[in-house]
């Protein structure tokens, strides 16, 4: 058995933070009109500093501007011009900004070389408690994107928040339901598992997910995904090494992307890189580089895109 783990050398730009879902566990979203928009030139002063600091990945994560707004057409057409911008200046766009319709994400196939929306958890009575106020969190909508991205060909990233009112048997629903979508399209590259974690801003009192279960729901997600879907872990929720060590050993395989700061938990940062890598050599773990699309699906992507991840294979 190979004892590398991976990660995604990547810096997160926020096109805006608002929001029109209300999750009460969110540390991320800001009142519609309330989060200014990222300007381009903005984003590119920022991204011009990233060209010599190792960065590959630019996550591109937003609030969700509703799909019957007036600005609607205008957030998605920021968000495609920060991706060109992102692959102009030598990156590899990953987006993340919400359900999003069919015609939306074949436009973004043309400039990203992945993409990604989390299900969380398909567990209908979370619309009642946590997702009450979050009409994009309907099970259905995002269940339909896997799909979608499946039928466009978008190497594809999902996972599970856990701890937020879902039982253990809907881990098991949530993961089969992954499987089965996979198992028609062969699209998702990675499926992550993220403790719920409480912030400062969230108006849900829920408390942190124990992570010492984390290793037993690995092990049975790996039991359920099929082997070429990597399991993926975030190293600033799972922080206490033994238990990060034993999630390893339950068969997770990548630790994200990793970055100075995470938008969706910004009380909990990154561990600096040298002391990531020594607690897992420490255990006869390497941590290794890797790119925002896995090799596999490299002939997937449109022309440009397979040209810039070429030149990535081919200096890294």
């Amino acid at each position: 058995m190979s004892r590398t783990v991976t990660y995604s050398p990547a810096h997160t730009i926020v096109p805006t933070y608002e929001c029109f879902n209300r999750c009460t566990y969110c540390n991320f979203r800001a009142e519609p009109l309330e989060s200014p928009w990222l300007t381009l030139p903005q984003a590119e002063k920022r991204l011009q500093l990233l060209q010599t600091q190792g960065v590959i990945e630019i996550l591109i994560l937003s609030g969700e501007v509703h799909p019957q707004s007036q600005r609607r057409k205008a957030w998605f057409q920021r968000i495609y011009e920060l991706c060109e911008l992102a692959l102009a200046l030598g990156f590899l766009p990953h987006t993340n900004v919400g359900p999003l319709s069919f015609e939306e994400m074949a436009q973004l196939k043309q400039v990203n070389v992945s993409m990604g929306l989390m299900l969380e958890q398909l567990t209908p009575s979370l619309l009642t408690t946590v997702h009450r106020h979050a009409p994009s969190k309907v099970p259905a909508r995002r269940l339909q994107q896997l799909e979608w991205a499946g039928e466009l060909q978008i190497p594809f990233t999902t996972g599970l928040l856990l701890g937020i009112g879902e039982s253990e048997a809907d881990w098991v629903e949530t993961l089969e339901a992954i499987a089965r979508i996979h198992s028609c399209y062969n699209h998702i590259q990675e499926v992550i598992l993220q403790p719920y974690s409480p912030g400062n801003k969230q108006s849900w009192d829920g408390e942190v997910f124990d992570v010492t279960k984390m290793p037993e729901l690995i092990a049975i997600a790996r039991s359920i995904l099929p082997d070429e879907i990597a399991l993926q872990i975030p190293p600033n929720l799972v922080t206490k090494p033994d238990i990060l060590i034993a999630c390893l050993e339950a068969g997770a395989r990548d630790l994200g992307g990793i970055g100075p700061v995470d938008e969706v938990n910004p009380d909990y940062p990154h561990l600096q890189h040298q002391t990531l890598t020594e607690i897992l050599a420490a255990a006869g773990w390497q941590l290794v580089q890797r790119l925002p699309v896995y090799p596999h699906y490299d002939n997937w992507l449109p022309q440009t895109l397979q040209t810039a991840v070429k030149h990535w294979r081919v200096s890294h």
